[in-house]
């Protein structure tokens, strides 16, 4: 299972470029495989750069997160009790940011890698990640 950071799915979606040559073939791999997946809060945060003007788009933020998940097979993975209660006892080597100690958690729950830019993410001995 391949779990989207919230970067990997905007940049998959408008900036392939951006992601890396690793990123890319797992997340083509994972769409063939049916094993994509992203967090319920990955919505949120795009609604939240599209609002806050850092991800400026000619549609809204419904329309773009519609038409990326509609490029391709994810699933969107609900906040559940176990993963609420995990991800506010992660330690430090997760920022204190919300949603990624909640995209942590999940990928962490659910046995999954996580395709991500993001340094501290990458770094932390708790989640198998890639980029």
């Amino acid at each position: 299972m391949i779990l989207l950071d919230t970067c990997a799915f905007i940049w998959d979606a408008l900036q392939h470029d951006k992601l890396s040559k690793k990123a890319k073939q797992f997340i083509q791999q994972g769409d063939r495989k049916g094993q994509l997946m992203i967090c319920d809060i990955t919505l949120w945060e795009v609604a939240m750069l599209i609002k806050r003007r850092r991800l400026q788009l000619q549609l809204s933020a419904e329309s773009f997160n519609q038409l990326a998940l509609q490029a391709r097979t994810i699933d969107i993975i609900p906040i559940n009790p176990i993963i609420a209660e995990l991800s506010v006892n992660l330690d430090s080597s997760i920022n204190n940011d919300p949603a990624d100690r909640l995209i942590t958690a999940t990928a962490i729950h659910l046995g999954a890698t996580l395709v991500t830019a993001d340094r501290n993410l990458r770094e932390s001995p708790l989640v198998e990640s890639v980029w």
